[in-house]
């Protein structure tokens, strides 16, 4: 009981920041100037490698971060090795999985548009053990399910972990439509719907850091953490949800980054929002050392596990229907159905003179931002 009080607490003082400590707003996050912000790791398995650049932003400032666009990255080993990545979107760049010695020593070199060039330190490989199990308790109390990760090393080596995760759900709108309109609310037409819009399927990534230690412990033994608390009104649990969860071993010194961030972060969401403190990494500027570089370069190795559960906790929401007329007859523009902002259900009637019909949010499910199409690896 000890043991599991220990891990719970320990992790709860990872993610969540103390009421009684006061803000620290140093000159650096209130100046006009932005830095470079760099998230991402060399992963040395069989998955891509993604490197994300940022620049920071005022802590009063509410727009969205500037996109660090058109660098050019590599992963430099000691024994002279280098892996180029290539930009596949703004600031997102890309490793396709090569074949990387996990017994080197890498860095991360960076070379801006600006010309400006960032080198970070040589870091060696850190082996990530295993996924045990991910496990699930319904917690009453919280009227949520509890999401908790189980892993260990047998040598006793790790004793630092990151993880990550991705939750995707499948979830369905109160009413299924059979019809829809073609053209426009004047001139339209009625006919019969060729796509389901009542299934759809949404994905969110964890935005926490999510930290564990055993360093404490006489074993490298991980049981039972909690790393995702799903609410039942949030009803992602109605029908059926999956979780991917990434491991990662840490080194020291990255352990102690990760935790440090994770303190400034609390209040702000993620690594990109305004930073309340400054919190550096492993990464500098080659001919600027007093230059602020946030982000720690790693070379790890990933592992991954998926669940899938269907507790039918939840429920749909309470939506109404009306009936309106197919045609717009003189002097009844208003029952008309072409120009109702509902969405069509089907028809009320034999003749199809009739149609029921519904607020869109009641029918169509991609309006709470999923998408009707079906992941390659759902069940």
């Amino acid at each position: 009981m000890k043991y599991n009080l220990f891990k719970f607490s320990f992790f709860a003082l990872l993610l969540v920041l103390d009421s009684c400590i006061e803000p620290f707003s140093p000159p650096e996050v209130n100046s006009p100037d932005t830095y470079l912000v760099v998230d991402g790791f060399l992963n040395v398995g069989q998955d891509t490698s993604k490197i994300e650049l940022r620049r920071t932003q005022n802590t009063s400032e509410t727009a969205n971060p500037v996109i660090e666009k058109g660098a050019k990255i590599t992963a430099e080993g000691e024994a002279g090795e280098i892996y180029a990545f290539t930009e596949k979107s703004n600031g997102l760049y890309i490793l396709l999985p090569s074949q990387i010695n996990q017994s080197g020593k890498y860095r991360l070199r960076i070379k801006t548009t600006n010309a400006k060039e960032y080198l970070s330190e040589f870091v060696a490989v850190t082996k990530t053990p295993p996924i045990d199990s991910i496990s699930t308790r319904l917690d009453l109390g919280l009227n949520s399910m509890v999401f908790n990760i189980n892993t260990h090393d047998p040598s006793n080596n790790t004793r630092f972990y990151r993880w990550k995760f991705e939750e995707t759900w499948t979830y369905r709108t109160q009413f299924y439509s059979t019809l829809e309109v073609i053209g426009n609310v004047t001139n339209g037409s009625v006919v019969e719907r060729k796509d389901n819009i009542n299934t759809c399927y949404r994905t969110n990534k964890s935005s926490s850091i999510l930290l564990g230690s055993t360093i404490k412990l006489s074993q490298d033994i991980i049981k039972d953490l909690p790393i995702n608390i799903v609410s039942i009104p949030s009803n992602k649990l109605l029908f059926k949800y999956s979780i991917l969860v990434k491991q990662y071993a840490l080194s020291r010194e990255a352990f102690e980054y990760w935790t440090d961030l994770a303190k400034t972060t609390q209040g702000t969401g993620s690594l990109f929002d305004p930073l309340p403190s400054q919190v550096t990494g492993n990464i500098k500027n080659v001919n600027d050392a007093q230059e602020l570089v946030f982000g720690y370069f790693s070379a790890v190795t990933e592992q991954k596990k998926r669940i899938f559960i269907a507790p039918g906790l939840g429920a749909l929401s309470r939506c109404e229907t009306d009936t309106l007329l197919v045609a717009c007859y003189p002097r009844r523009e208003k029952e008309c159905a072409l120009e109702t902002s509902g969405l069509l259900l089907y028809y009320a009637d034999p003749r199809q003179q009739t149609v029921i019909v519904a607020e869109a949010n009641c029918v169509d499910c991609r309006l709470q931002g999923g998408v009707t199409t079906k992941p390659s690896f759902w069940e």
